[in-house]
């Protein structure tokens, strides 16, 4: 930005047809040239087949007596079969590549499953009209909103801090005329 306020480039087509000439400028001030001018990268040692395994985010999760367990947000329920049967207990291998699929491993196998997403919610227009069943879901939908609004707690409500009405001192004057020693007059 300073080279282009010192050379009083201010639109878009002079930006442009000043670029090229600045960074050839740039890099005859700033390049340093290699040591060794042959290519140093390692060749890959892992077969193409195994490199989507391994750019991928992969965790071990604890699979439930029910044959489940949560992953962003979602609770993964493992199809029953002969191999997931014997998993209560067990750890699984969990693989989130990064076109979003998610696939579940054990011992190298992969196991089928199938996901519910936790934020899932009614939608009362995808649902066919029907006078009970509307109003049943938008009594639903509406007691889903409530619960998804937090409530927002002052900090006097956070401590439990309740107020105490103010007390005003007024002199019981009755109290005191009594208590006054009384003094009798003679003419």
């Amino acid at each position: 930005m300073k080279e282009f306020r010192l050379a009083e480039v201010s639109i878009i087509e002079a930006g442009n047809a000043f670029l090229p000439g600045f960074m050839e400028r740039f890099n005859e001030r700033f390049a340093l040239r290699p040591v060794k001018t042959q290519d140093l990268h390692r060749t890959l040692n892992v077969p193409a087949s195994r490199l989507k395994d391994i750019l991928c985010h992969c965790e071990q999760r604890y699979v439930g007596a029910q044959l489940h367990f949560h992953y962003d947000r979602r609770q993964i329920i493992l199809d029953r079969s002969q191999l997931s049967e014997g998993l209560a207990g067990q750890y699984v291998d969990l693989y989130d590549f990064g076109d979003g699929r998610l696939e579940v491993r054990f011992k190298g196998r992969v196991l089928p499953y199938r996901t519910f997403h936790k934020d899932q919610r009614v939608n009362a227009a995808a649902t066919v009209e029907n006078k009970r069943l509307g109003h049943a879901l938008t009594i639903i939908k509406a007691q889903q909103d409530l619960k998804s609004q937090p409530k927002v707690k002052t900090n006097s409500e956070k401590t439990g801090y309740k107020k105490t009405p103010r007390q005003l001192f007024v002199p019981d004057y009755k109290a005191e005329i009594a208590a006054a020693p009384t003094v009798e007059m003679t003419a």
